[in-house]
C-alpha cells in the first residue's frame, strides 16, 4: 500500500473517495481489527504515507521518527508520512476542525465550551478552542476526575449544571452510523447556547445537530472537517500545498452525491413516478416504504390496515423508515400518512433534504390501494390535516399542476436549489 487509512473498522469510511477526488493517486483501506496487527503493520513502513483512525492515533507515536508539536501536545497522530525510511507524524484532525469553526464563524475567544467525551478527539478540539482564547472549556464524560491544565473533567450530570455553556461540542460515537438517533446530552439544558459542533459525520445530521436546529442554535455535523482534514492530510502527503477552494468542491460534490432525497405527498400525488424518475437521474436507489411495509408484513397494506387497524401499521412503517434513513445514496418514496408518527421528518431529514409533492386535490385517487381515501369528502379532510405537516417537514415544495416532466424539472431544480443553499451556509 501506498497511501491509505488504517484502523480497526473502516466499513464506512468515506476517505477513500474524498482522498481520490483531491489527488491523483489510489488510496487503500487497510483494516487492522487488532492491535498486534496494528504494531506489525507500523513495524513494516511499507506504505508512503497513511492516515490513521479510531483507535490508533496514540499507537503510532512511538513508531514517528517526528512528531508535529501540536500533534505531540494533542497525544495525537492522524497522518504519518514515510519519507526516506522516517516517520513523521501529524494531526490534521486539529486544522480540520478549526476550518469547521471558523467557516461557520463560530469562535470560542471568551467563551465556555463544553465537550463531550475524554478520547483523543476531545483533546483536538479542545485544543482547538483553547488556542482560540476560550474562557474555559470542560469534558464531560462516565469517569469524571481531574483533567489537563484548563480544563474540567465533569460528570454528564454535573455539566447540565453549567448553564453557561456557549459552545456545545460532541467527540462521543453516540449517534454514528447504525446506531442513529443517541445524544449524550440534550442542548436544551444550555440556555446560554450559541453553537452546537459534532465531530461525527454518518448521518449527516446527528440527534444532537437536530436537537439544536429545533431549537434555532445554529449546528454542524463533521462531514466538512473529514474533507478539510483529508485535503490537509494530502499536503503532507505529497509535501506541496493544495488549493483550500478543493475542500468546499469536495464537500459539495460528495454531500450531494451521498445524501437522500425524500419524498413526501399525499397517496396518489405522485410521488412513485416522480421518485422514479428522480432517482435514475440522479444516480440514487429508488426504496418504496409503503413495498417494504407489505414485504415486511406479508401481506398488503389494505391488508394490515383491515386485520391489524391503523394503529399497528403507523407503527411498522415508523420501523421501516427509520431503518430506511440511517442508509445513504437514496431516494425514498413515502406514504401519505407517514408524518403522522411523531419524528419521522426528522428520520428522514438525517442524510438529506424532503420534497413535498404538492398535487391538486381534484386529481386525486379515491379508493383503491388507498384504505383511508374512502370518499372525496374523507380526502379533502385527510389533505387539510396533512398538509401542515408537508409544508413544515418539507425542505422545498414541487407545485404538482402542470405536466409530468415539469413536475420532475422543478423536483431537479429544487433539489440543486437546497443543496447550494446549504453549501453555501456551509
Amino acid at each position: 500500500m501506498e497511501y491509505g487509512l488504517i484502523g480497526a473498522k473502516l466499513g464506512h469510511s468515506y476517505s477513500k473517495v474524498i482522498h481520490e477526488m483531491i489527488c491523483d493517486y489510489d488510496y487503500d483501506l487497510c483494516p487492522l481489527p487488532t492491535e498486534q496487527e496494528a504494531h506489525d503493520f507500523m513495524k513494516r513502513h511499507d506504505f508512503k504515507a497513511i492516515n490513521v483512525t479510531i483507535p490508533y492515533k496514540q499507537l503510532v507515536i512511538p513508531y514517528c521518527d517526528y512528531v508535529d508539536p501540536k500533534a505531540m501536545s494533542i497525544h495525537a497522530v492522524n497522518t504519518v508520512v514515510n519519507r526516506d525510511g522516517k516517520l513523521y507524524g501529524y494531526n490534521t484532525d486539529y486544522a480540520g476542525f478549526e476550518y469547521l469553526m471558523k467557516s461557520h464563524d463560530i469562535s470560542a475567544k471568551g467563551k465556555t465550551v463544553l465537550i463531550l467525551g475524554s478520547g483523543g478527539t476531545s483533546n483536538t478540539t479542545a485544543a482547538v478552542c483553547r488556542d482560540m482564547g476560550a474562557k474555559a472549556v470542560y469534558k464531560a464524560t462516565r469517569k469524571p476526575g481531574h483533567g489537563a491544565a484548563g480544563e474540567g473533567l465533569i460528570s454528564y450530570a454535573d455539566a447540565k449544571e453549567h448553564k453557561e455553556i456557549q459552545i456545545l461540542i460532541n467527540t462521543t460515537p453516540l449517534g454514528t452510523y447504525p446506531n442513529v438517533g443517541q445524544a449524550a446530552i440534550d442542548p436544551i439544558e444550555f440556555p446560554n447556547l450559541e453553537a452546537v459542533l459534532d465531530v461525527v459525520y454518518n448521518p449527516f445530521k446527528t440527534e444532537i445537530v437536530l436537537r439544536a436546529e429545533e431549537l434555532g442554535i445554529p449546528a454542524y455535523s463533521g462531514f466538512e472537517m473529514l474533507v478539510a482534514q483529508a485535503v490537509f492530510a494530502a499536503e503532507h502527503f505529497l509535501s506541496k500545498p493544495i488549493n483550500h477552494a478543493e475542500i468546499g468542491r469536495v464537500h459539495a460534490m460528495l454531500k450531494k452525491d451521498i445524501s437522500n432525497v425524500s419524498i413526501v405527498g399525499m397517496p396518489s400525488a405522485g410521488k412513485r413516478s416522480i421518485g422514479l424518475r428522480l432517482a435514475k437521474k440522479l444516480g440514487k436507489r429508488f426504496v418504496d416504504t409503503d413495498a417494504l411495509v407489505e414485504q415486511r408484513a406479508g401481506k398488503t397494506i389494505p391488508e394490515i390496515m383491515q386485520e391489524d387497524g391503523e394503529k399497528a401499521f403507523r407503527k411498522l412503517e415508523n420501523r421501516v423508515i427509520a431503518d430506511v434513513s440511517k442508509e445513504n445514496r437514496q431516494l425514498i418514496c413515502t406514504g401519505g400518512g407517514c408524518l403522522e408518527t411523531v419524528g419521522t421528518a426528522r428520520l428522514l431529514h438525517q442524510n438529506g433534504p424532503i420534497l413535498f409533492i404538492d398535487r391538486p386535490i381534484e386529481e386525486l385517487t379515491v379508493g383503491g390501494n388507498y384504505p383511508l381515501s374512502t370518499s372525496r369528502e374523507r380526502l379533502a379532510e385527510m389533505e387539510k390535516e396533512r398538509r401542515p405537516q408537508y409544508v413544515g417537514a418539507a425542505d422545498e415544495t414541487i407545485r404538482y399542476d402542470t405536466s409530468f416532466m415539469e413536475a420532475v424539472i422543478d423536483a431537479m431544480d429544487a433539489i440543486d436549489r437546497w443543496f447550494e443553499m446549504t453549501e453555501q451556509e456551509a
